[in-house]
């Protein structure tokens, strides 16, 4: 069971008791969600059982419930206590787990953090504690989550799961912002703006200029530091606005809306011109990606 929902790895037992161990599995949307109680177990992640995980594509997001556990990855050591947060990425990692350990531990696709947050090395073994609001928001939301999955639609769970990966992303983005190391200013800076972005996708005026004041700095500084990983900002704009688009337009929940209405919706303030980038993105005009997205459920 715990091959199928973790993954390979290495594992043996920390102390000379009986081992306990329960593990309870749900999936919702994108997020596969196991719930573990283990007494005293060390778990590593090697790469001989990185090269035999079929997904490598992956992150892990532990929430700590019960008793205390450490984890170590990315040059960084971290003790884990009820409420505590942690990123544990595809790359090598160890977590050592206490005789009364209770967890959450969620798996979901890297590019939902990655693409907010920046490359996953730069917050793994990072603990998120419960002093922060937004930890303890999400910690509350997935406790509460994981006792309903068997109750939601399909198409429900698929927009929980994007609430919780919203609430997991504030809540390393809140971390990060604190004690930043200057060589981490301008990958914060830039998940921020991305934030500012997905916050104000409906704005039609928004742009790189308004996206660089939001951020109180120029917009050549901002350019330069979308480069740097990179990428362009008018261009993450655009993309991010169609992606909307495609998924209102896949979700049967928004068939009654025109397709005018969702361009306008997403900052497209001509249907025509939205028309044109739409096709040019996905290789077809809006109204034939929502037939085939939606004649497919």
């Amino acid at each position: 069971m715990l091959y199928d929902r973790i993954g390979p790895v290495e594992q043996k037992q920390i102390h000379d008791g009986p081992f306990h161990g329960r593990i309870e599995t749900a999936d919702v949307g994108d997020i596969r969600i196991t719930r573990i109680s283990e007494s005293a177990l060390q778990t590593e992640v090697t790469p001989t059982t990185l090269r035999q995980r079929e997904n490598t594509e992956t992150v892990f997001v532990l929430i700590q419930l019960a008793g205390l556990s450490g984890s170590s990855q990315d040059g960084r050591d971290a003790v884990q206590r009820p409420g505590d947060i942690i990123v544990l990425g595809g790359r090598p990692n160890i977590h050592q787990s206490s005789p009364t350990d209770r967890s959450l531990v969620l798996e979901l696709p890297r590019d939902h953090l990655e693409n907010f947050l920046g490359p996953t090395k730069i917050y793994t073994a990072i603990p998120v504690g419960p002093a922060s609001p937004g930890a303890a928001l999400t910690v509350s939301f997935f406790k509460e989550l994981v006792g309903m999955t068997d109750n939601l639609a399909p198409d429900t769970a698929g927009r929980l799961s994007k609430i919780g990966v919203d609430l997991i992303v504030a809540s390393i983005a809140e971390r990060l912002a604190q004690d930043l190391p200057l060589s981490l200013y301008g990958t914060v800076v830039v998940q921020r703006a991305k934030a500012y972005v997905e916050e104000n996708l409906g704005d039609s005026t928004l742009d790189p200029r308004q996206v660089a004041a939001a951020m109180r700095i120029s917009l050549r500084r901002l350019q330069e530091l979308f480069h740097s990983q990179g990428q362009h900002i008018s261009d993450w704009i655009w993309e991010r606005r169609l992606k909307a688009a495609g998924l209102r337009l896949s979700d049967s929940a928004c068939n009654h809306l025109a397709i005018a209405v969702i361009a306008y919706d997403c900052g497209f303030s001509n249907p025509t011109h939205f028309s044109r980038r739409f096709k040019d993105r996905f290789g077809m005009t809006p109204r034939e990606f929502r037939h085939v997205a939606t004649s497919s459920v």
